[in-house]
């Protein structure tokens, strides 16, 4: 199993930060990422539409011999992390315990709000997993659509860009908060904006480094790290456009990925 890579996967680009982390903090461990740009934004989607696309997703995974499935995504952690981690033979991790623990390390007042999906935040799985991990948060979930068109359309810095956030943030300004969890694995390519319309008085807590600490003590746990200190090998796949899933992901990540490979879903349609 050791020698196996680590699967993971998203509705797009946004992943692509947890990635980030991981190979970072792992740079021995191979890892197969899967954007399935097809059929993004996940964030207004059924939860039985995203359980079917997780499923299919996790199966191509599993057939590409990884080791543990990293779901990179908070809809989908919040739509099928029970289902997948139930019907898969691996370890499955997700990004909402991650982010949840950070961000009870960081704030000072207990005062947390969540920016999400509205399927995240629909789903109250922030709520939920800060009761099961008894973290006393007053915590707040705040539904943001159309922030991740605007990471996949390539639009962190456009002018466009500031306003529609200003509007999306607009009830949590006046809260009384200190910590903001970026509760998407998009919005962190839309942190520099975020931190503008709230101010330096707000933390910003990305999942994606307590992801990866995660994902590193599952595998000591479980024999199963890479002992080599460098060398992992990343494959990066989408269901979409390969080419510019590449292009938009180095200019967020500002370093070089590899090519990126189309691959189809077994079972699901090319877009829907």
């Amino acid at each position: 199993m050791r020698a196996r890579p680590i699967g993971m996967f998203d509705s797009g680009l946004g992943g692509l930060t947890v990635l980030h982390s991981l190979v970072d903090l792992l740079p021995g461990e191979d890892v197969i990422y899967l954007g399935d740009t097809a059929r993004y934004p996940y964030g207004d989607r059924t939860v039985e539409e995203l359980q079917r696309f997780s499923r299919a997703i996790a199966a191509e995974l599993l057939r590409r011999d990884v080791k543990v499935l990293v779901v990179a995504c908070n809809s989908a952690t919040a739509a099928a992390l029970d289902v997948l981690r139930e019907e898969i033979p691996i370890p499955v991790i997700g990004v909402v315990g991650p982010g949840l623990r950070a961000a009870a390390s960081v704030t000072r007042t207990g005062g947390v709000v969540v920016l999400g999906t509205t399927m995240t935040v629909r789903s109250r799985i922030y709520e939920t997993t800060a009761a099961d991990l008894d973290l006393e948060l007053r915590l707040t979930t705040l539904a943001c659509p159309g922030l991740v068109e605007l990471v996949e359309r390539g639009l962190t810095d456009a002018p466009e860009t500031l306003p529609v956030v200003r509007e999306r943030l607009a009830p949590m300004l006046t809260s009384r908060t200190d910590t903001l969890v970026l509760g998407c694995t998009h919005f962190p390519l839309l942190a520099r904006v975020i931190s503008e319309v709230v101010g330096r008085g707000v933390t910003l807590v990305s999942s994606a480094d307590e992801t990866a600490f995660e994902v590193r003590d599952l595998l000591l746990r479980m024999g199963w790290l890479q002992d080599r200190e460098s060398g992992g090998q990343m494959r990066l796949l989408t269901t979409g456009d390969p080419v510019r899933f590449r292009e938009l992901g180095q200019r967020f990540l500002g370093v070089a990925l590899p090519e990126v490979a189309a691959v189809r879903l077994a079972g699901l349609e090319v877009s829907l």
